[in-house]
């Protein structure tokens, strides 16, 4: 049984109204969830179901129209940009389907941008060898396949030590042997340093190795289930 001490994200009643002109797109309606700490969830749904816009206001990238969003005791939905910006920095890493490396650096470089502004962060090294591209240090993007770029994202992702890992469709551009070797990265760090990390994906496959699936649709929730079994990555049908 999950509790309040446990619980690292809750929502009540977000919802998120895009304007452009006379036209409105509701894209969440009225989303009340809660996300559990180490836990590895995965969020569901088609395109436009409202996923990655949630996804985002958790983040602090985005400012839900109405609603409550909290982040452990701190309401994030009240936050200035100021106080999002920190929260971004000392809090989450982000990993997103195209990799947004600097092609002119290298991967030790890469995950360097991150470290040089982080409170307690690992060595750039570390981080690299937790994905498994110790031997890629030195290697620039565009000498590196798009799974190994897709695993320097997340090392730069985690390098800060994040409380939170925030995956948009992060295996959507890899084909099934490359995004299983994505899915193993993350689940080791979610292994190995209790990282709360969710996964956005349209895969339904990867379901089953996440200790929590939402399933969205419309903009909210359509149902929430647990895994009382949980597969490796390797074990996935894509």
């Amino acid at each position: 049984m999950k509790d309040e001490e446990t619980r690292v994200f809750r929502t009540e009643g977000i919802t998120k109204v895009y304007r452009t002109g006379d036209v409105e797109v509701h894209a969440l309606r009225g989303v009340t969830t809660d996300l559990y700490a180490g836990e590895f969830t995965v969020l569901l749904g088609a395109s436009g179901s409202g996923k990655s816009t949630l996804l985002n206001i958790l983040g602090g990238l985005d400012h839900a129209t109405a609603g409550k969003a909290w982040f452990g005791r701190e309401e994030l939905t009240a936050m200035s940009e100021r106080e999002l910006t920190r929260y971004r920095r000392d809090h989450v890493g982000f990993v997103f389907q195209f990799y947004n490396l600097v092609p002119s650096l290298t991967a030790r470089e890469n995950v360097a941008l991150v470290t040089e502004i982080s409170k307690r962060p690992m060595r750039p090294e570390e981080a690299l060898e937790r994905v498994g591209l110790d031997h890629r240090l030195d290697h620039f993007p565009a000498e590196m396949s798009g799974g190994e770029q897709q695993r320097v994202a997340i090392a730069r992702a985690i390098a800060k030590r994040p409380e939170v890992l925030l995956c948009d469709e992060p295996t959507g551009a890899l084909d099934s042997n490359t995004g299983v070797q994505v899915l193993a990265a993350l689940q080791a760090i979610n292994d190995e340093l209790n990282t709360t990390t969710i996964v956005i994906t349209h895969n339904a496959g990867i379901r089953a190795m996440a200790h929590r699936v939402i399933q969205f649709a419309d903009g909210d929730v359509a149902n929430t289930t647990v895994n009382d079994h949980r597969i490796s990555p390797a074990e996935i049908e894509w």
